[in-house]
Protein backbone atom coordinates (compact mmCIF):
# COMPACT_ATOMS: atom_id res chain seq x y z
CA UNK A 1 0.00 0.00 0.00
CA UNK A 2 1.29 3.41 -0.78
CA UNK A 3 2.08 6.06 1.82
CA UNK A 4 -0.65 8.32 0.49
CA UNK A 5 -3.39 5.74 1.09
CA UNK A 6 -2.17 5.11 4.68
CA UNK A 7 -2.44 8.78 5.48
CA UNK A 8 -5.96 8.95 4.08
CA UNK A 9 -7.18 6.07 6.30
CA UNK A 10 -5.50 7.48 9.49
CA UNK A 11 -7.35 10.85 9.67
CA UNK A 12 -10.89 9.43 9.92
CA UNK A 13 -9.82 7.11 12.74
CA UNK A 14 -8.25 10.07 14.58
CA UNK A 15 -11.48 12.08 14.20
CA UNK A 16 -13.54 9.22 15.61
CA UNK A 17 -11.26 8.93 18.65
CA UNK A 18 -11.55 12.66 19.33
CA UNK A 19 -15.35 12.51 19.20
CA UNK A 20 -15.34 9.54 21.57
CA UNK A 21 -13.17 11.41 24.09
CA UNK A 22 -15.40 14.50 23.95
CA UNK A 23 -18.55 12.40 24.48
CA UNK A 24 -16.99 10.58 27.44
CA UNK A 25 -16.00 13.85 29.08
CA UNK A 26 -19.50 15.32 28.64
CA UNK A 27 -21.16 12.19 30.12
CA UNK A 28 -18.86 12.31 33.15
CA UNK A 29 -19.61 16.00 33.79
CA UNK A 30 -23.39 15.50 33.49
CA UNK A 31 -23.27 12.53 35.84
CA UNK A 32 -21.32 14.53 38.39
CA UNK A 33 -23.82 17.39 38.29
CA UNK A 34 -26.90 15.17 38.50
CA UNK A 35 -25.74 13.22 41.58
CA UNK A 36 -26.66 14.86 44.96
CA UNK A 37 -23.88 15.85 47.19
CA UNK A 38 -23.10 13.52 50.02
CA UNK A 39 -24.73 14.28 53.33
CA UNK A 40 -22.35 15.77 55.85
CA UNK A 41 -21.13 13.34 58.34
CA UNK A 42 -22.64 13.43 61.79
CA UNK A 43 -20.68 15.36 64.29
CA UNK A 44 -18.64 13.17 66.50
CA UNK A 45 -17.51 13.79 70.00
CA UNK A 46 -13.84 13.50 70.92
CA UNK A 47 -14.25 9.76 71.69
CA UNK A 48 -15.71 9.13 68.22
CA UNK A 49 -19.29 8.32 69.35
CA UNK A 50 -22.27 10.15 67.89
CA UNK A 51 -23.84 12.94 70.03
CA UNK A 52 -26.91 12.13 72.24
CA UNK A 53 -30.46 13.06 70.99
CA UNK A 54 -32.04 16.18 72.46
CA UNK A 55 -35.15 15.70 74.69
CA UNK A 56 -38.52 15.93 72.85
CA UNK A 57 -40.43 17.73 75.71
CA UNK A 58 -39.30 20.02 78.50
CA UNK A 59 -41.46 20.11 81.64
CA UNK A 60 -41.27 22.68 84.46
CA UNK A 61 -42.61 21.39 87.77
CA UNK A 62 -44.51 23.77 90.05
CA UNK A 63 -46.45 23.15 93.24
CA UNK A 64 -50.07 24.36 93.50
CA UNK A 65 -50.43 27.78 95.05
CA UNK A 66 -53.09 28.98 97.48
CA UNK A 67 -54.67 32.32 96.63
CA UNK A 68 -57.62 34.44 97.76
CA UNK A 69 -60.08 34.74 94.86
CA UNK A 70 -63.30 36.64 94.44
CA UNK A 71 -66.32 34.35 94.55
CA UNK A 72 -68.89 35.13 91.88
CA UNK A 73 -72.20 33.77 90.65
CA UNK A 74 -72.98 34.13 86.95
CA UNK A 75 -76.55 34.63 85.72
CA UNK A 76 -78.54 35.73 82.67
CA UNK A 77 -81.75 37.70 82.43
CA UNK A 78 -83.82 40.46 80.85
CA UNK A 79 -83.74 44.18 81.59
CA UNK A 80 -87.20 45.58 82.32
CA UNK A 81 -88.77 48.71 83.84
CA UNK A 82 -88.96 48.82 87.63
CA UNK A 83 -92.58 49.98 87.32
CA UNK A 84 -94.56 51.01 84.27
CA UNK A 85 -97.68 53.21 84.29
CA UNK A 86 -100.44 53.14 81.69
CA UNK A 87 -101.80 56.65 81.08
CA UNK A 88 -105.26 56.69 79.53
CA UNK A 89 -108.11 59.02 78.61
CA UNK A 90 -110.61 60.00 81.32
CA UNK A 91 -113.05 61.76 78.99
CA UNK A 92 -115.56 60.47 76.47
CA UNK A 93 -116.40 61.69 73.01
CA UNK A 94 -113.72 64.41 72.82
CA UNK A 95 -111.23 64.94 70.02
CA UNK A 96 -107.51 64.91 70.83
CA UNK A 97 -106.22 68.40 69.97
CA UNK A 98 -102.52 68.27 71.03
CA UNK A 99 -99.85 65.65 71.76
CA UNK A 100 -96.91 67.29 73.50
CA UNK A 101 -94.52 64.39 74.17
CA UNK A 102 -93.04 61.49 72.24
CA UNK A 103 -91.34 58.18 72.99
CA UNK A 104 -88.10 58.65 74.91
CA UNK A 105 -89.01 62.04 76.41
CA UNK A 106 -88.36 62.54 80.12
CA UNK A 107 -91.31 64.11 81.89
CA UNK A 108 -91.96 65.48 85.36
CA UNK A 109 -94.89 64.79 87.66
CA UNK A 110 -97.92 66.86 86.61
CA UNK A 111 -96.53 67.74 83.17
CA UNK A 112 -99.13 68.07 80.39
CA UNK A 113 -98.73 65.20 77.92
CA UNK A 114 -101.77 65.76 75.69
CA UNK A 115 -104.81 68.07 75.45
CA UNK A 116 -108.37 67.28 74.32
CA UNK A 117 -110.67 69.82 72.65
CA UNK A 118 -112.52 71.40 75.62
CA UNK A 119 -115.17 73.50 73.82
CA UNK A 120 -117.99 71.04 74.48
CA UNK A 121 -116.96 70.58 78.11
CA UNK A 122 -116.83 74.33 78.71
CA UNK A 123 -120.35 74.70 77.30
CA UNK A 124 -121.66 71.96 79.59
CA UNK A 125 -119.86 73.58 82.49
CA UNK A 126 -121.50 76.95 81.79
CA UNK A 127 -124.90 75.31 81.69
CA UNK A 128 -124.24 73.59 85.00
CA UNK A 129 -123.22 76.88 86.60
CA UNK A 130 -126.45 78.49 85.37
CA UNK A 131 -128.45 75.68 86.93
CA UNK A 132 -126.61 76.21 90.19
CA UNK A 133 -127.46 79.92 90.16
CA UNK A 134 -131.12 79.11 89.56
CA UNK A 135 -131.14 76.59 92.41
CA UNK A 136 -129.50 79.05 94.77
CA UNK A 137 -132.14 81.72 93.91
CA UNK A 138 -134.92 79.23 94.57
CA UNK A 139 -133.30 78.38 97.89
CA UNK A 140 -133.26 82.02 98.94
CA UNK A 141 -136.99 82.33 98.23
CA UNK A 142 -137.80 79.05 99.99
CA UNK A 143 -135.68 79.97 103.00
CA UNK A 144 -137.53 83.34 103.35
CA UNK A 145 -140.92 81.63 103.30
CA UNK A 146 -139.75 79.04 105.80
CA UNK A 147 -138.44 81.70 108.17
CA UNK A 148 -141.77 83.59 108.09
CA UNK A 149 -143.68 80.36 108.68
CA UNK A 150 -141.53 79.52 111.69
CA UNK A 151 -142.15 83.05 113.06
CA UNK A 152 -145.95 82.94 112.61
CA UNK A 153 -146.48 79.33 113.69
CA UNK A 154 -146.63 80.06 117.46
CA UNK A 155 -149.45 82.61 116.97
CA UNK A 156 -151.67 80.08 115.21
CA UNK A 157 -152.25 82.40 112.23
CA UNK A 158 -150.95 79.67 109.93
CA UNK A 159 -151.91 76.06 110.04
CA UNK A 160 -149.35 73.41 110.77
CA UNK A 161 -149.81 71.98 107.29
CA UNK A 162 -148.86 75.28 105.65
CA UNK A 163 -145.87 75.63 107.96
CA UNK A 164 -144.71 72.13 107.03
CA UNK A 165 -145.08 72.92 103.33
CA UNK A 166 -142.79 75.95 103.61
CA UNK A 167 -140.23 73.99 105.64
CA UNK A 168 -140.31 71.13 103.12
CA UNK A 169 -139.91 73.55 100.21
CA UNK A 170 -136.81 74.95 101.90
CA UNK A 171 -135.24 71.51 102.28
CA UNK A 172 -136.07 70.65 98.67
CA UNK A 173 -134.42 73.85 97.49
CA UNK A 174 -131.31 73.05 99.56
CA UNK A 175 -131.10 69.58 97.98
CA UNK A 176 -131.41 71.08 94.50
CA UNK A 177 -128.55 73.46 95.25
CA UNK A 178 -126.35 70.56 96.35
CA UNK A 179 -127.21 68.63 93.17
CA UNK A 180 -126.43 71.67 91.01
CA UNK A 181 -123.09 72.16 92.78
CA UNK A 182 -122.19 68.49 92.27
CA UNK A 183 -122.97 68.86 88.56
CA UNK A 184 -120.71 71.93 88.36
CA UNK A 185 -117.93 70.03 90.13
CA UNK A 186 -118.39 67.14 87.71
CA UNK A 187 -118.02 69.47 84.75
CA UNK A 188 -114.97 71.12 86.37
CA UNK A 189 -113.40 67.68 86.77
CA UNK A 190 -114.26 66.79 83.20
CA UNK A 191 -112.64 70.01 82.04
CA UNK A 192 -109.56 69.19 84.09
CA UNK A 193 -109.33 65.77 82.45
CA UNK A 194 -109.12 67.34 79.02
CA UNK A 195 -105.44 67.74 79.92
CA UNK A 196 -103.58 64.43 80.25
CA UNK A 197 -101.00 64.79 83.04
CA UNK A 198 -98.02 62.65 83.99
CA UNK A 199 -98.74 60.81 87.26
CA UNK A 200 -95.05 60.75 88.17
CA UNK A 201 -91.65 61.58 86.77
CA UNK A 202 -90.27 59.12 84.25
CA UNK A 203 -89.61 58.30 80.61
CA UNK A 204 -92.25 57.81 77.92
CA UNK A 205 -91.77 54.24 76.64
CA UNK A 206 -94.80 54.01 74.30
CA UNK A 207 -97.29 56.38 72.66
CA UNK A 208 -100.59 55.55 70.98
CA UNK A 209 -102.09 59.06 71.14
CA UNK A 210 -102.88 60.59 67.73
CA UNK A 211 -104.00 64.15 67.07
CA UNK A 212 -107.61 64.22 65.86
CA UNK A 213 -108.56 60.83 67.29
CA UNK A 214 -111.56 60.45 69.60
CA UNK A 215 -110.31 58.29 72.46
CA UNK A 216 -112.62 55.96 74.34
CA UNK A 217 -112.70 56.24 78.15
CA UNK A 218 -109.80 54.31 79.66
CA UNK A 219 -107.99 53.83 76.33
CA UNK A 220 -104.21 53.89 76.76
CA UNK A 221 -102.51 56.98 75.33
CA UNK A 222 -99.01 56.67 76.81
CA UNK A 223 -96.88 54.20 78.74
CA UNK A 224 -94.48 55.64 81.31
CA UNK A 225 -91.41 54.06 82.94
CA UNK A 226 -91.77 55.49 86.43
CA UNK A 227 -88.75 57.58 87.46
CA UNK A 228 -86.82 56.06 84.57
CA UNK A 229 -85.76 53.18 86.80
CA UNK A 230 -84.73 49.88 85.20
CA UNK A 231 -83.95 46.53 86.75
CA UNK A 232 -82.10 43.39 85.69
CA UNK A 233 -84.21 40.30 86.29
CA UNK A 234 -81.51 37.67 86.70
CA UNK A 235 -82.48 34.00 86.57
CA UNK A 236 -80.77 31.86 89.21
CA UNK A 237 -81.21 28.23 90.17
CA UNK A 238 -82.92 27.16 93.36
CA UNK A 239 -79.57 25.90 94.68
CA UNK A 240 -77.91 29.30 94.15
CA UNK A 241 -80.84 31.24 95.59
CA UNK A 242 -79.59 30.70 99.16
CA UNK A 243 -76.23 32.29 98.28
CA UNK A 244 -77.82 35.64 97.40
CA UNK A 245 -78.91 38.36 99.80
CA UNK A 246 -80.38 41.84 99.18
CA UNK A 247 -77.67 44.48 98.98
CA UNK A 248 -75.14 42.39 97.01
CA UNK A 249 -73.35 44.14 94.18
CA UNK A 250 -73.81 42.86 90.64
CA UNK A 251 -71.80 43.60 87.51
CA UNK A 252 -74.02 43.49 84.41
CA UNK A 253 -72.58 43.17 80.90
CA UNK A 254 -74.85 44.77 78.31
CA UNK A 255 -75.07 43.91 74.61
CA UNK A 256 -72.09 45.53 72.94
CA UNK A 257 -69.71 44.85 75.82
CA UNK A 258 -70.36 47.83 78.08
CA UNK A 259 -70.78 47.18 81.81
CA UNK A 260 -72.84 48.73 84.56
CA UNK A 261 -73.07 48.15 88.29
CA UNK A 262 -76.29 47.23 90.06
CA UNK A 263 -77.58 46.34 93.52
CA UNK A 264 -79.69 43.31 94.37
CA UNK A 265 -83.01 44.69 95.66
CA UNK A 266 -85.03 41.58 96.34
CA UNK A 267 -85.45 37.90 95.53
CA UNK A 268 -88.58 36.33 94.13
CA UNK A 269 -90.56 34.45 96.80
CA UNK A 270 -91.25 31.54 94.42
CA UNK A 271 -89.41 29.36 91.89
CA UNK A 272 -90.88 28.80 88.45
CA UNK A 273 -92.09 25.16 88.42
CA UNK A 274 -91.40 24.86 84.68
CA UNK A 275 -87.89 26.29 84.43
CA UNK A 276 -86.83 25.73 88.07
CA UNK A 277 -85.36 29.22 88.09
CA UNK A 278 -86.04 32.10 90.46
CA UNK A 279 -85.79 35.81 89.69
CA UNK A 280 -83.31 38.12 91.40
CA UNK A 281 -84.27 41.78 90.95
CA UNK A 282 -81.24 44.05 90.53
CA UNK A 283 -81.65 47.84 90.49
CA UNK A 284 -79.66 49.53 87.72
CA UNK A 285 -78.38 53.12 88.00
CA UNK A 286 -80.16 55.90 86.12
CA UNK A 287 -78.42 57.14 83.00
CA UNK A 288 -76.73 53.85 82.12
CA UNK A 289 -76.67 52.37 78.62
CA UNK A 290 -79.24 49.76 79.64
CA UNK A 291 -82.56 49.73 77.80
CA UNK A 292 -85.75 47.86 78.61
CA UNK A 293 -86.01 44.64 76.63
CA UNK A 294 -82.27 43.93 76.51
CA UNK A 295 -80.93 40.48 77.40
CA UNK A 296 -77.85 40.80 79.61
CA UNK A 297 -75.30 38.63 81.36
CA UNK A 298 -73.86 39.42 84.75
CA UNK A 299 -72.19 38.19 87.91
CA UNK A 300 -73.00 38.65 91.58
CA UNK A 301 -70.06 39.51 93.84
CA UNK A 302 -70.34 37.04 96.74
CA UNK A 303 -67.07 37.90 98.51
CA UNK A 304 -63.59 36.33 98.65
CA UNK A 305 -62.49 32.79 99.57
CA UNK A 306 -59.25 30.79 99.49
CA UNK A 307 -58.52 28.56 96.51
CA UNK A 308 -55.84 26.09 95.28
CA UNK A 309 -54.56 27.33 91.91
CA UNK A 310 -52.20 26.22 89.15
CA UNK A 311 -51.04 28.01 85.97
CA UNK A 312 -53.60 27.81 83.19
CA UNK A 313 -51.11 26.17 80.84
CA UNK A 314 -50.82 23.28 83.30
CA UNK A 315 -54.41 22.22 82.60
CA UNK A 316 -54.97 20.08 79.50
CA UNK A 317 -58.22 18.76 78.06
CA UNK A 318 -58.69 15.05 77.38
CA UNK A 319 -62.01 13.49 76.35
CA UNK A 320 -63.86 16.63 77.40
CA UNK A 321 -62.41 16.71 80.94
CA UNK A 322 -59.66 18.78 82.56
CA UNK A 323 -56.40 17.09 83.52
CA UNK A 324 -53.03 18.08 84.93
CA UNK A 325 -49.62 16.35 84.68
CA UNK A 326 -48.48 15.18 88.12
CA UNK A 327 -44.84 14.29 88.88
CA UNK A 328 -44.65 10.94 90.72
CA UNK A 329 -42.13 9.66 93.22
CA UNK A 330 -40.18 8.00 90.40
CA UNK A 331 -39.99 11.33 88.55
CA UNK A 332 -42.43 10.06 85.97
CA UNK A 333 -45.39 12.10 84.74
CA UNK A 334 -48.98 10.91 85.03
CA UNK A 335 -52.20 12.49 83.81
CA UNK A 336 -54.73 13.21 86.58
CA UNK A 337 -58.31 14.33 86.12
CA UNK A 338 -59.34 17.48 88.06
CA UNK A 339 -62.31 19.80 88.45
CA UNK A 340 -61.57 23.44 87.67
CA UNK A 341 -63.25 26.57 88.96
CA UNK A 342 -62.51 30.28 88.99
CA UNK A 343 -59.84 31.94 86.87
CA UNK A 344 -57.77 35.02 87.65
CA UNK A 345 -55.05 36.39 85.38
CA UNK A 346 -53.03 33.31 84.30
CA UNK A 347 -54.08 30.97 87.10
CA UNK A 348 -57.05 28.63 87.49
CA UNK A 349 -58.67 27.16 90.58
CA UNK A 350 -58.57 23.40 91.16
CA UNK A 351 -61.64 22.32 93.15
CA UNK A 352 -61.09 18.57 93.19
CA UNK A 353 -58.46 16.02 92.20
CA UNK A 354 -55.23 17.70 93.35
CA UNK A 355 -53.49 17.89 96.73
CA UNK A 356 -51.65 21.02 97.88
CA UNK A 357 -48.29 19.19 98.12
CA UNK A 358 -48.41 17.66 94.64
CA UNK A 359 -46.36 19.06 91.77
Amino acid sequence: MSELSVRRSFWPILALLALALIGSAAWFVNRSLSQPSEQPKRAENPTGATSALRPALTVTAEAPKRMVLAEQLAANGDIAPWQEASIGADVNGLRLAQVRVDVGDRVQKGQVLAVFDADLVEADRAQARAGLAEAEAALIDASGNADRARAIAPSGAMSKQQVNQYLTAEKTAQARVKAARALVESQDLRLKHTQVLAPDAGVISARSATVGAVAAPGAELFRLVLRGRLEWRAEVTAADLARLKPGLRARVTLPGGSETQGTLRQLAPTVDPKTRYAIAYVDLPAGSAARAGMFAQGVFELGETGALTVPQEAVVMRDGFSHVLVVGADRRLSLKRVQTGRMVENRIEIKEGLLPDQT
